[in-house]
């Protein structure tokens, strides 16, 4: 579904990505995770194609990234912190994102009902509260259907009951067959939602496997230490 090959991405003199090599699973849910500064977010960035230029290859459902942008049409994404023009109504930004992709078939409007965002469409984004807005970026993410998810800590902002009805969807939405790829800061989460862990330190891939194989890697006791000790370095 995607597949990375000896990627690496400097900025100057900073390497940021060094020799990446992944295989992110069909129809799994993957967590990328590591401290701030590891390059999580210049790894979802190159895939995203908003980094360009860099050492190593990229492919999305068998397609090399080589600067066009067909691929994309196949990918929900859900960046950590929404920008949207703050003068534009909910629906202004619904009817925006429809007429750029010029694609209105079989689209999910699940999250717009169970967010009752029907209720904010008259609302002008500087007026809303950062959990709605959450609330809008994440019905974008799911609305045209894709196979690939990318969701940048999705539930930051959630209020409880809002953030239940997004993992459900989420796990709805994988046992549908969808590929998806997350990060997030919230251990539960973890626990909740990943089926495999990419864990990144310094530009590298220090582990890639199932959750138990981490913490029995780490020796402890549960995964959240089990996710300390890697950021510390105490793990090869």
């Amino acid at each position: 579904m995607i597949e990375i090959n000896s990627l690496n991405k400097n900025y100057g003199s900073l390497n940021v990505l060094k020799n990446i090599n992944l295989n992110l699973a069909e129809g799994k849910i993957t967590y990328l995770v590591g401290p701030n500064g590891s390059g999580k977010t210049t790894l979802i960035k190159s895939i995203l194609g908003l980094v360009k230029k860099y050492d190593g290859s990229i492919l999305v459902n068998g397609e090399l990234l080589n600067g066009g942008s067909g691929y994309r049409k196949d990918i929900g994404y859900m960046p950590q912190s929404a920008s949207f023009p703050e003068n534009l109504t909910v629906r202004n930004i619904f009817e925006m994102v429809k007429d750029l992709r010029n694609n209105t078939e079989n689209m999910d409007e699940e999250l717009i009902s169970k967010f009752n965002l029907k209720n904010e469409m008259n609302k002008r984004l500087k007026n809303l509260s950062g959990g709605t807005v959450q609330k809008v970026s994440a019905a974008l993410a799911f609305l045209f259907n894709p196979s690939i998810l990318i969701l940048d800590e999705p539930t930051a902002g959630l209020d409880p009951v809002s953030s239940g009805i997004l993992k459900d969807k989420i796990i709805k939405e994988n046992g549908a067959g969808k590929t998806i790829l997350f990060t997030s800061h919230i251990m539960s989460e973890l626990e909740d939602l990943a089926q495999n862990i990419v864990f990144i330190l310094e530009g590298k891939i220090c582990f890639e496997g199932p959750l138990n194989s981490l913490i029995n890697l780490t020796g402890e006791k549960n995964l959240e230490r089990s996710v300390a000790s890697v950021m510390m370095g105490k793990v090869a």
